[in-house]
């Protein structure tokens, strides 16, 4: 992939350890700082936790953001900010965890990647209410020219 070109990838961002607003928030300064442009935020939503029981309720958005990176590197920066932010450890074969922040990748231009750290688009998107509705959402703001920070 040429470098230098731009790319749209939706985010999702989900937090439910800790000010899950602000680090929310934080995770998205430091894409900002890290992948690209956020080019809009979708609302923050609080949900239950998915797959597993937890006490800690989940605060969720989607972010759609301009960058310059391959799938491949968006996924190794967005697993670094999660270890920045203090995650220690990842979902692994559907056993999920608390967590300060969570960061998926859904979608990336139109292409597809399935290989076995990463699979594009999400498999898992469109059955999770936390993801699907602040995703729809975001897609609806772009057909209508609402955009994050204007």
């Amino acid at each position: 992939m040429n470098s230098h070109l731009r790319h749209d990838t939706y985010l999702a961002l989900g937090s439910n350890l800790g000010r899950r607003r602000r680090n929310i928030l934080r995770a998205v300064r430091l894409i900002s700082q890290h992948v690209g442009q956020v080019i809009r935020l979708s609302d923050l939503i609080y949900t239950e936790p998915w797959g597993y029981q937890s006490e800690h309720g989940y605060v969720n958005a989607v972010a759609r953001v301009s960058t310059t990176l391959s799938p491949q590197q968006l996924l190794a920066v967005t697993q670094h900010i999660e270890r920045l932010m203090g995650r220690t450890e990842k979902s692994v074969n559907g056993i999920y965890h608390d967590r300060v922040i969570d960061i998926d990748i859904l979608l990336y231009d139109d292409i597809t990647v399935d290989t076995p750290q990463l699979k594009i688009p999400h498999p898992l998107m469109m059955q999770r209410d936390f993801v699907a509705i602040p995703l729809r959402q975001v897609i609806d703001d772009e057909k209508n020219n609402v955009l994050f920070g204007c």
